[in-house]
This record gives C-alpha cells, sequence and structure tokens, in this order.
C-alpha cells in the first residue's frame, strides 16, 4: 500500500488509525449480477474494517458467464470440492450440479 513500508509497520499505522484487516480463507466469490455472473477463481480476500464499516479486497483469477446459462463444471471445480469437503469424486460433482456450479455452496452443502 505504502511503499517502503513493511507489513508490520503497516499493520501498526492502520490499528493507530482504528482500522483492522482480516484475510479470509475463500474458495470462490461470486458476485451475481441480473445479467452475468463474475467468478473469482483461487481468490485472497481482505476484510478491513474502518469505523465499524467493511470493506472488501479482492483479487484472484476472473471469470464471466451469462446469468442464465448453465454452468460447466470442470475437472479443477470436481477436485476441490472434493479436497475441501473430504468427498469422492461423484458426491462432489452432484453438489456441483445441485450448486449451479457454486463452489462455496457445494462445499458448504457436504460439510451439513
Amino acid at each position: 500500500m505504502f511503499p517502503g513500508m513493511n507489513p508490520k509497520q503497516m499493520q501498526q499505522a492502520m490499528k493507530k488509525l482504528g482500522m483492522e484487516q482480516e484475510d479470509i480463507d475463500a474458495v470462490a466469490v461470486i458476485i451475481r449480477t441480473k445479467k452475468e455472473d463474475i467468478i473469482i477463481r483461487n481468490p485472497s480476500v481482505q476484510k478491513i474494517k474502518i469505523s465499524g464499516q467493511s470493506s472488501y479486497q479482492i483479487s484472484g483469477q476472473e471469470e464471466r458467464r451469462a446469468a442464465e446459462e448453465e454452468p460447466e463444471i470442470s475437472e479443477e471445480d470436481i477436485k476441490t470440492v472434493m479436497q475441501q469437503a473430504g468427498v469422492s469424486k461423484e458426491k462432489a460433482k452432484s453438489a456441483l450440479e445441485k450448486s449451479r456450479g457454486d463452489l462455496a455452496e457445494a462445499i458448504l452443502s457436504l460439510k451439513k
């Protein structure tokens, strides 16, 4: 954020300004609009809280698809769900189909 400032100094400066930062262990981030879904794969997500207001900083690999389009379920998505939920390939694929390709929803449904 500020050139020449190490991360520890940055955390101290943020704390003095009343800012808190938290890393979130996310699998995927999906932003749904009326026309399309924006999917961020392998995201790096930080929650930043300032004066009671939270904002999120997201970076990763962006993919877009039309909202009404049937999602394509990739082998990578299936492997991610298998690893995160600890289930077989068949269960992971089924959960992804039910969640219309939503990785986070599929993983959460399998962990219940």
